[in-house]
């Protein structure tokens, strides 16, 4: 594995393996690598001859100068994971290779509601910080395919509309959530959890089963409301449980039954905010 912290000769490596043919499969994360990240990789290196990840942990999508400072740093073993994952090229710029003229007066992208429900809303200016990254990124790498992880929903449809606006060729894929034994989603937050509060996240995945199992033609007002009081009554601080058209994200209150649907959650546990979701298939 070959690393770069330099942008100007990861472009010119990346340039000379183009020219040589074959494709690049590009993962993007923040470190503090799982099984999940591992997954992406392992999906990339079978479509591509050559796969890219980056470690950046982004300043400008974290709206909790707070949240920013807790992100786990866990380096060495990443760096030992990917070297065992085979992956050929980790890219691990500094802030200022990837934001040269700083980190104000950057761009800002018309990604319409997507940034005002959901995550959106409960993280201002989150869904325009991961433009930016992701714009200078995808320049960067020029890859031939990105793959990201269905746990970050919401934010793979705002890089999907990145896409559209900026015309960048790249091919998005969005690989399924990995998840603990007890259902769980994996993600580099939950070493932050304490033992007790690591044994009350499940409950997050439950009540999206539980919402995917129940839900029915009609308003779906009672079946949220119930799964949101689950989990306060469990401690959970939530900021939202709520079903949305798996397509558009349109919220909905009123199903048809037809419309195919995704369950979305988010809620702070001990401090620290988990997010998931669960696609719900259509009645046939």
């Amino acid at each position: 594995m070959i690393l770069f912290k330099q942008a100007a000769r990861l472009r010119h490596k990346l340039q000379t393996l183009l020219q040589a043919g074959g494709s690049i499969g590009f993962v993007p994360t923040m470190g503090a690598l799982h099984q999940g990240h591992l997954s992406l990789l392992e999906a990339a290196g079978k479509e591509n001859s050559t796969v890219v990840c980056s470690i950046f942990v982004n300043p400008t999508q974290f709206n909790d100068p707070a949240d920013f400072e807790k992100y786990p740093v866990t380096l060495e073993k990443d760096i030992e994971l990917l070297e065992q994952a085979g992956v050929d090229i980790l890219f691990l710029p500094s802030i200022r290779e990837i934001y040269p003229e700083g980190t104000q007066d950057l761009p800002t992208y018309a990604i319409g509601f997507l940034e005002t429900i959901l995550e959106g809303h409960y993280r201002p200016g989150h869904f325009q910080g991961v433009c930016q990254v992701m714009h200078r990124l995808l320049d960067l790498v020029n890859a031939d395919h990105l793959y990201m992880g269905q746990k970050d929903y919401q934010q793979c449809m705002v890089v999907d509309r990145l896409l559209n606006l900026t015309g960048i060729t790249t091919k998005l894929h969005t690989c399924s959530t990995l998840r603990e034994a007890d259902g769980l989603a994996m993600s580099s937050r939950n070493v932050r959890l304490s033992a007790e509060d690591r044994s009350t996240a499940r409950l997050i995945s439950q009540v999206l089963e539980t919402i995917r199992n129940e839900v029915q033609p009609g308003s779906v007002k009672g079946l949220l409301q119930n799964a949101q009081q689950k989990l306060e009554s469990a401690g959970f601080k939530v900021d939202y449980v709520a079903l949305a058209h798996a397509r558009t994200l349109q919220l909905i209150e009123t199903w048809d039954g037809k419309e195919p649907l995704v369950a979305l959650a988010a809620a702070y546990i001990g401090g620290v905010r988990l997010i998931d979701n669960m696609l719900i298939h259509s009645i046939k």
